[in-house]
């Protein structure tokens, strides 16, 4: 079992991301957990790495820049981040906790998929540590600028809320961050993941200076943003949204079939 720390104020917390060590959300974060105990260090990629997903650097060296001994970028994925925390930076004192974000964007439906956030706390739910990925969602209308009100106000509440629980072998909580809206006071929702279709995906053709073309992947696709069951409905409802993952992808019924036919 995982288990959170009974006492955050004495709990060894390791946090990364996908946007960068210089990034607005890990600061944010790091503010966060530094209100909850005094015991951070911020180990992150040194560049922007959104989308890369559960990837590892295995054909190239790892290198690091050490900022400080509580601030440690690395030349690589949010999941090589994790991996060097853990295992280098803090291994004569592993983390009790992992926190990945605050990204800039929501990680709803599939984007999880492709979250480089997500893939951070996969990556310590993998080595055995309580994990949170968190993901503020943004919108042209504020010209994509996080609004952070939100995360500083229930992410707090949200982390003592789990003090001292515990929860099965890998599995890592997913939360969602809303846009403030007017007239709607934020609750804290339990939502199941969403789906969207990759049928109407675009790719963008493009021809560069040089007259040859290139392509570039499109807006992601349409999601049920009315659907208030699922993380996606509850978001832009303008609710936080908590969505508890499993790194077991085995489909059980078809395993069942499938013993059916292949005895």
């Amino acid at each position: 079992m995982l288990k959170c720390p009974k006492k955050l104020s004495e709990a060894r917390i390791l946090i990364s991301n996908d946007d960068g060590i210089h990034s607005d959300g890990i600061k944010v974060l790091e503010e966060i957990a530094r209100s909850l105990s005094s015991h951070v260090w911020v180990v992150a990629p040194e560049n922007q790495q959104s989308a890369a997903g559960h990837s590892l650097t295995i054909h190239m060296p790892l290198r690091i820049k050490e900022y400080d001994s509580h601030h440690v970028s690395v030349y690589g994925t949010p999941t090589d981040s994790v991996l060097v925390g853990i295992r280098k930076v803090m291994r004569e004192f592993r983390p009790h906790l992992v926190l990945s974000g605050i990204n800039h964007g929501q990680n709803t439906a599939d984007d999880v998929t492709y979250s480089g956030t997500v893939a951070a706390a996969i990556e310590a739910t993998l080595m055995g540590v309580p994990a949170f990925a968190f993901s503020q969602d943004i919108s042209e209308e504020n010209g994509w600028n996080p609004d952070w009100s939100v995360a500083r106000e229930y992410l707090p509440l949200m982390l003592r809320a789990f003090e001292g629980r515990e929860w099965e072998d890998n599995v890592l909580m997913s939360v969602n961050l809303p846009i403030k809206k007017a007239r709607v006071k934020p609750e804290i929702r339990v939502r199941p993941q969403g789906h969207f279709s990759l049928e109407e995906q675009e790719m963008v053709n493009c021809i560069d200076p040089r007259g040859r073309p290139y392509f570039w992947v499109g807006a992601p696709p349409k999601r049920n943003e009315l659907d208030q069951a699922i993380d996606v409905g509850s978001l832009k409802a303008g609710h936080v949204t908590i969505t508890p993952l499993s790194l077991n992808l085995t489909h059980h019924p078809t395993l069942k079939l499938l013993g059916g036919i292949f005895k």
